[in-house]
């Protein structure tokens, strides 16, 4: 595989257990939201990318993704589950010689992550990172796999896809890939994360 696969950031999901607080993917962390976060790491790459989110978030993502990369799901899309959304965004980059799907609320995961993940794409139909033997996040698939993605419903996502084809744990040194924002208390522990290796920096 020469051509770099898409990226297929997946920020159409409903906040249901982030409570009061509202749309966790907007929430700051340090300089940048939680999806700014995720987004930039994944423009690191060079890689291409598509922003797969609901009209709310348009105005957030715009500065950083071009129109054409945004694939706006109208609320009853995003209600059809992440299999859906990765649907739309596989689609929106059918040409693409695989797709790397991310979801917007793991902020952590480092772009060399992702590529370590895509990469495994030229020996495998899947992929997913791997940490301490715990599976996580970006997953992986390659083009032969675009008429079942782009057939996907519901909550479950590609987990019947991954469970069928053989799924090659590409093994990583970055604790964010099994690390996103659901709740309240993931955010706030990231925060107080983040501040300590800030101060830790600067002594």
């Amino acid at each position: 595989m020469t051509a770099s696969p898409s990226i297929v950031i997946l920020a159409a999901g409903p906040s249901r257990r982030f409570g009061a607080a509202g749309q966790k993917l907007t929430q700051m962390l340090g300089a940048r939201s939680v999806l700014g976060h995720t987004i930039h790491q994944a423009m690191a790459t060079g890689w291409p990318l598509c922003v797969v989110l609901t009209p709310a978030l348009v105005p957030l993502v715009s500065p950083w993704v071009a129109t054409r990369d945004l694939v706006v799901l109208d609320v009853d899309e995003a209600a059809r589950g992440l299999g859906h959304s990765i649907a739309a965004g596989v689609a929106a980059h059918g040409a693409a010689p695989g797709w790397v799907t991310l979801p917007g609320d793991m902020p952590l995961v480092q772009a060399a992550s992702i590529i370590a993940v895509g990469r495994a794409l030229a020996e495998h139909p899947v992929a997913y990172a791997q940490h301490q033997g715990r599976a996580g996040y970006p997953q992986a698939f390659a083009a032969e796999l675009f008429s079942e993605l782009v057939a996907l419903e519901g909550e479950a996502g590609a987990r019947r896809l991954m469970a069928r084809y053989p799924a090659a744990a590409v093994d990583l040194d970055d604790p964010g890939v099994l690390v996103d924002v659901d709740t309240e208390a993931d955010l706030a522990a990231l925060r107080a994360a983040m501040a300590q290796e800030g101060s830790s920096a600067a002594h």
